[in-house]
């Protein structure tokens, strides 16, 4: 014996009324051609042209969409002139993914997209189905002054502008680079413990010290008053850019590597050496260098 429970879609359809505007959901039950089918549960069918299922150039109908998927699109006209109800997948797509990008910005997060044009100032790629520009000065730390030699490549990026309303989606690739490098940068500084002694270079010299570079990307700070036991005006008169020196880990504290000439002086004073530090050259001997510190350490 039938039963009210027999015909609830049938009475859930009757009762239903969809508007233009509206986003809904439907299966799919047929892709053809030139439109997709779908099963709204409601007395009349949806239908989306192919011109209105996606704004990602590379999107194929045929591949991605098959019989039984549930798609949600925006009702376009409630009859297209043959009793169907239009319907945009695009425009749906298009206002989850404003909202989405939104959430990406707040949060974040990294991304990989596919560069596909190159054009002025930048470079052109698709996030969620929206046009993302890529300004030359965004997609490495390095200077980018061909940027047609970047399509087709992959690249992690964050989104950094989002305006709807403008339609206005810009990504950052040199954000993520610079993020990697600083994590890859604390990691090798974790790797140093104080009381390692290391060759450098002298990179820079300023009022309060002296900048020393150990390699791969690092350097530290010998303070003035760690360049040598007898106190000095200014770290020029014992130290120039380029000189070879030892120096003496202290702390890597804060991210950063505090060094000292001072220490190993005294130390050779207490144990009798007479070894200018201030005056190390390439053929006295070496001390422990960054690149066999680190050596078989492997970087993430």
């Amino acid at each position: 014996m039938e039963t009210m429970e027999d015909y609830k879609d049938e009475l859930e359809a009757s009762f239903r009324r969809i508007s233009e505007g509206d986003v809904i959901s439907g299966t799919v039950i047929d892709v053809g051609e030139e439109e997709v089918t779908l099963d709204l549960k409601y007395y009349a069918q949806g239908v989306i042209k192919m011109a209105e299922l996606s704004n990602d150039p590379d999107f194929s109908a045929a591949e991605q969409i098959h019989p039984g998927d549930v798609i949600e699109a925006t009702v376009i006209k409630t009859d297209d002139g043959q009793g169907n109800i239009l319907l945009s997948r695009k425009e749906a797509d298009e206002q989850m993914a404003w909202e989405e990008l939104k959430e990406m910005l707040e949060a974040k997060t990294t991304v990989k997209v596919r560069i596909k044009e190159s054009v002025k100032s930048g470079v052109v790629a698709n996030l969620k189905g929206i046009r993302a520009f890529i300004p030359a000065s965004q997609l490495s730390l390095d200077y980018v002054e061909d940027t047609n030699a970047w399509i087709g490549k992959e690249i992690d990026v964050r989104v950094i502008t989002v305006d709807k309303e403008k339609g206005k989606l810009v990504l950052s690739g040199k954000a993520v680079a610079r993020e990697n490098q600083e994590q890859e940068r604390s990691h090798r500084i974790s790797m140093i413990a104080p009381g390692t002694v290391m060759e450098g270079t002298v990179e820079s010299l300023m009022p309060y010290g002296a900048f020393v570079s150990l390699g791969n990307g690092l350097s530290g700070l010998v303070h003035i008053s760690q360049i040598c036991a007898r106190r000095i005006g200014k770290p020029s008169e014992v130290l120039k850019e380029g000189q070879k020196v030892k120096v003496k880990v202290l702390n890597t504290n804060d991210n950063k590597i505090s060094l000292s000439m001072k220490a190993l002086e005294e130390e050779m004073i207490d144990t009798g050496g007479v070894q200018d530090l201030g005056a190390y050259t390439s053929r006295e001997p070496m001390g422990t260098s960054l690149g066999s510190l680190l050596a078989g350490l492997k970087f993430d």
